[in-house]
């Protein structure tokens, strides 16, 4: 299970905090930007909340790879084989902006005031990743690049004085190495595709086409609640019976539901103090979701460097 704390004051002390007020009651924005003057030390204090992230899924894969995590196992050379270490730098950055949603969803206040837990992350259900660990412990000349993991990026709940669940938040999380505003309006509005009849472009895809038309409890849930099935039935009880009734075909009892957009990478070379990707003031036309809405920008400089360092610490300390 997830049990790390976000580290509340090295976050304070990495990011600038550009919060504005809630547009509509429905509609958050928190803009966070990386100080002049990075922390040396800051890796190694973001390492337990990423380790506390990726636990489940290194000892799901370890598993199936045939690779045992006792500390007495003598395997100490499979442990460039190990989950998420032995990953293409690209998966990583992917990775990053995943755990990152957990990290600002637990440590800030998003639009409706609402306490968020992450009981546990998704990773496990990475199939991909699984296959290239697998070949990978058997062929060291397997390595190659890893598709991204389907379905939805980020699941938080809300929970009431019982444990149920009574509010679901779904994120998307993109990682880009630089944030242009063409970079930027790709990632939300989707590539251009050409007709090959008719000639016509058309943009398909984007975080806005995937947020406005996912159903309100998505498959998601159904995987976050084998994991705690599995994980922490008891200490679940409660979470696990509402996601149930949340889930069935025929009358499912409806879970209210927040919509998280993450959006983490590498400033543009000129951008002005506190100047946002996405609008901040009004709710964007291009979101047409019912459910509440919380984007969250994290400009850093030379991301690539901390999401190394971060990867490179992970159980070697």
């Amino acid at each position: 299970m997830h049990d790390c704390r976000p580290p509340s004051r090295a976050l304070s002390r990495w990011l600038q905090n550009f919060e504005s007020d809630p547009v509509d009651g429905r509609y958050g924005h928190l803009l966070l930007v990386e100080k002049p003057a990075r922390d040396s030390d800051l890796g190694n204090q973001l390492r337990p909340y990423f380790e506390s992230a990726h636990r489940d899924a290194r000892e799901f894969f370890a598993g199936e790879i045939g690779i045992s995590l006792h500390p007495d196992a003598d395997e100490d050379d499979d442990a460039s084989l190990l989950y998420p270490g032995c990953l293409p730098d690209t998966a990583k950055r992917g990775l990053f902006g995943e755990v990152m949603a957990g990290l600002v969803t637990e440590n800030y206040e998003f639009v409706g005031g609402h306490e968020w837990s992450v009981p546990i992350f998704l990773f496990r259900y990475h199939a991909d990743v699984e296959k290239y660990l697998f070949d990978l412990a058997r062929d060291a000349e397997r390595e190659r690049a890893v598709f991204g993991r389907l379905g939805s990026d980020f699941i938080g709940l809300k929970l009431d004085d019982r444990g149920a669940v009574v509010r679901l938040i779904v994120g998307e999380a993109k990682w880009r190495g630089e944030l242009s505003d063409a970079e930027v309006e790709t990632l939300m509005l989707g590539k251009w595709k050409t007709n090959k009849r008719n000639g016509q472009r058309t943009r398909r895809g984007g975080i806005w086409a995937e947020i406005n038309r996912d159903i309100d409890v998505p498959h998601g849930v159904r995987q976050l609640q084998r994991l705690l099935r599995e994980r922490d039935r008891d200490g679940h009880a409660a979470a696990i019976v509402s996601m149930d009734k949340a889930l069935v075909l025929r009358n499912p009892v409806p879970i209210a539901r927040t919509n998280l957009i993450m959006i983490v990478g590498n400033g543009k070379a000129k951008r002005g103090e506190g100047e946002a990707l996405l609008t901040w003031e009004t709710i964007p036309e291009e979101y047409t979701s019912p459910h509440d809405l919380q984007v969250v920008e994290v400009i850093l400089k030379d991301g690539e460097d901390l999401i190394d360092e971060i990867y490179d610490l992970l159980w070697k300390v």
